[in-house]
């Protein structure tokens, strides 16, 4: 008897007494956690110091808009979250979303760089103290997470960085779970997955992501030592890197692409990239044949800046001229 009185629709009547069925909403929006202001001591430029957060253009992590805002979803040790940061008149802005919100909120300062002490760094080269006065706004940010630069850096190992991307693009989208945030925010943001879903995935997602058994086998080596590699950015970088090298898989290479990101490291270079020994030899001493070897030696005089050295010396955009055609991208995922 009782659905005589609550009509599955509505009829003439129960419209004309205001009723409006509607649908039960599936999930509610989560309310903004908090907003946080900061006025960084020095000159700060908000794209060159979070843009090595960004992998490729369509990174479903990382967005930015037309008036100057950068939007980043993060999976923190309190939950997913989504920061947004814009820079006006000298001071950031920050809001943020979701059970993360206020450990986003509260490592914003180390974000935006400013544990980074860019007065350490003397210029020992023309080119070099070009860039550096041309790009005072420069900090070394620090995420204090590491399994979100870590995992990108493994998809990086070896393939081409549209490859890289593109993998990175695929697995977040498809395992990860949407960005918490208000209405309005940019489309299509992921939180990355947690250990526990990237241990989950199947083989043949990795495959039809274009990631080799090599570079899946040591992602799911480290998620399940994720703890403990998150406990990394306590350390010394030194300490820290040895940490992360006690995984199978994980070199020098890209435990310094890792902590250069989670914990602004100054002093740690990329060693064993195929393009920056040729850079830094080419920039600094015109010797585009240079190997690691000899970049730490031209590098030398900076020591304890080195990893902000190339950082400059790859903004001024002084490459070797290219020789051989661009390496062509593979798609493993099409075999």
């Amino acid at each position: 008897m009782a659905g005589r009185f609550n009509p599955r629709t509505p009829t003439r009547t129960t419209v004309r007494g205001g009723h409006l069925p509607l649908p039960t909403p599936t999930q509610q929006p989560p309310p903004r956690k908090g907003t946080r202001h900061y006025t960084p001591p020095a000159p700060l430029d908000l794209g060159l110091t979070l843009g090595p957060l960004r992998r490729g253009p369509a990174d479903p992590t990382f967005r930015t808009t037309p008036d100057g805002e950068v939007w980043r979803a993060s999976r923190t040790p309190e939950g997913p979250g989504t920061l947004r940061v814009a820079l006006r008149d000298g001071r950031a802005e920050a809001d943020a979303w979701g059970p993360g919100a206020e450990w986003l909120l509260a490592h914003l300062p180390a974000l935006l760089g400013d544990a980074d002490d860019p007065t350490a760094f003397t210029p020992r080269h023309r080119l070099v103290a070009e860039a550096a006065r041309h790009r005072p706004g420069l900090r070394l940010t620090r995420t204090g997470l590491v399994l979100e630069s870590l995992i990108p850096s493994i998809l990086e190992q070896k393939v081409t960085a549209d490859e890289a991307y593109r993998a990175w693009r695929l697995l977040v989208r498809k395992h990860g779970e949407p960005a918490p945030g208000p209405a309005g925010m940019p489309d299509h943001m992921y939180v990355m997955p947690d250990p526990r879903t990237w241990a989950l995935i199947p083989s043949w997602e990795w495959h039809r992501a274009g990631v080799d058994a090599k570079r899946s086998s040591t992602i799911l080596r480290a998620v399940r030592v994720a703890r403990r590699l998150e406990e990394a950015t306590a350390l010394p970088p030194e300490d820290a890197a040895a940490r992360l090298h006690l995984v199978p898989g994980i070199g020098p290479w890209t435990s310094a692409e890792t902590l250069q990101r989670a914990m602004g490291a100054p002093d740690l270079v990329t060693v064993g990239d195929l393009h920056l020994p040729g850079i830094v030899g080419y920039a600094l001493a015109g010797d585009r044949t240079a190997d690691d070897a000899a970049m730490l030696e031209l590098l030398a005089p900076y020591a304890g800046q080195r990893h902000r050295a190339t950082r400059l010396i790859l903004l001024t955009g002084r490459t070797p001229p290219r020789r051989a055609p661009r390496m062509s991208p593979r798609n493993i995922g099409a075999l």
